[in-house]
């Protein structure tokens, strides 16, 4: 059925980003967005099947069988949405469910607070259940500023703060996974556990320092505003590619290794955003600013500063990142539990009775929170 590692009981009943970038108003693993046959010109293929930065593509078997979500309660989809706070002069869109123990909940890129359809309602009958949606996603602001990890980072530490305000669990999928990491290392206080489903994020030499070559007048006056207009030519015709449904469905059905979770509802959460007038630029920066600055954010060096519990639900059959990151992942930081699922990126929403299961099974062997802060 599953495998689980650290003591977790297997005993759950079965029940079962990443988009590529060709549809990629939805998440990708965050690792080559870009690279040329030449100059100016993109390797379209290597574009359209990689992501931000995924690493370990090995597939692993299991015996679980993979059925539907039938008769989950899920939460009703709102296109008003639920409720928003102010962060930096920015309307935040989140979900609030439940009563009793925080659980923070952080989607992956190009997705929502919706992505935990199946979740919320599951996770609020004995937790307080928070949902984001980061800045530049869902039904959050589309701010037109340079985006950088960090940014999401800044966001999730002061809706702890602000919202939350007592310890929580972080739960992430593939971006959302990162920034639950980074995050937890910069307040380990306010942090009880982090869950990571198929994160994001890259094991890298800590120690490399890149230094930019200086750039020459003629690369600062020519080569790069005529390289910044091809992309942005480019990067246009596939925003408006990536919003059409039948692209989304087809994206979605390859990342879901049963698709009998993609419907109206999932398409519709993702297609809605991509509507704002500021998607399209917002897109356009987190496909070439942001996608170029990640080398400097690696998993080792953020887990070397984490001080808590943490829980990896790994969809092993994931095209991106696959079990091999899981195993190490939980090589580096011993205080790692991992249940490895038979789902493919996005295994919350593919196989939620597991996820919701495993979950709450772990939740339980945390110590109980300190009084509110």
């Amino acid at each position: 059925m599953i495998s689980s590692s650290n003591g977790i009981s297997p005993s759950l009943k079965v029940k079962t980003e990443l988009y590529n970038p060709t549809a990629n108003w939805v998440f990708v693993p965050l690792r080559r967005a870009f690279q040329y046959r030449s100059k100016c010109v993109m390797n379209r293929r290597s574009f359209a099947f990689r992501g931000i930065v995924a690493s370990g593509v090995s597939v692993m078997g299991s015996s679980a069988v993979i059925q539907p979500a039938q008769g989950i309660e899920r939460l009703p989809f709102k296109p008003e949405g639920y409720n928003f706070w102010t962060w930096r002069g920015h309307k935040i869109h989140y979900v609030v469910q439940g009563e009793g123990p925080p659980i923070v909940l952080i989607h992956g890129f190009g997705a929502s607070v919706f992505h935990w359809r199946y979740n919320i309602p599951e996770l609020a009958k004995k937790y307080k259940v928070y949902a984001l949606d980061l800045l530049g996603f869902g039904w959050s602001d589309k701010a037109i500023i340079e985006y950088d990890a960090m940014v999401w980072r800044d966001q999730v530490v002061d809706f702890m703060k602000e919202i939350v305000k007592q310890p929580a669990v972080l739960v992430g999928n593939s971006l959302g996974g990162f920034t639950a990491l980074v995050s937890a290392a910069g307040l380990p206080e306010q942090v009880r556990g982090v869950v990571l489903l198929n994160s994001a994020g890259q094991f890298g030499d800590v120690n490399k320092l890149t230094e930019e070559p200086e750039e020459t007048s003629f690369q600062k006056f020519i080569t790069k505003p005529l390289k910044d207009f091809f992309q942005r030519i480019f990067l246009g015709v596939l925003f408006w590619q990536t919003k059409q449904p039948a692209r989304i469905v087809s994206v979605l059905k390859s990342v879901y290794v049963n698709s009998e979770n993609v419907d109206d509802y999932l398409v519709e959460s993702i297609s809605m955003p991509a509507a704002d007038p500021n998607a399209r630029e917002v897109y356009y920066r987190l496909m070439t600013r942001f996608m170029f600055n990640q080398s400097k954010y690696t998993l080792n060096s953020v887990l070397s500063e984490l001080r808590c519990p943490l829980l990896l639900l790994w969809g092993d059959l994931d095209p991106w990142v696959g079990p091999a990151k899981a195993n190490r992942i939980k090589e580096f930081y011993p205080n790692t539990t991992l249940v490895n699922l038979k789902a493919g990126h996005c295994p919350h929403d593919e196989v939620p009775e597991l996820v919701n299961s495993a979950l709450m099974d772990w939740l339980a062997t945390l110590q109980q929170p300190q009084p509110t802060l």
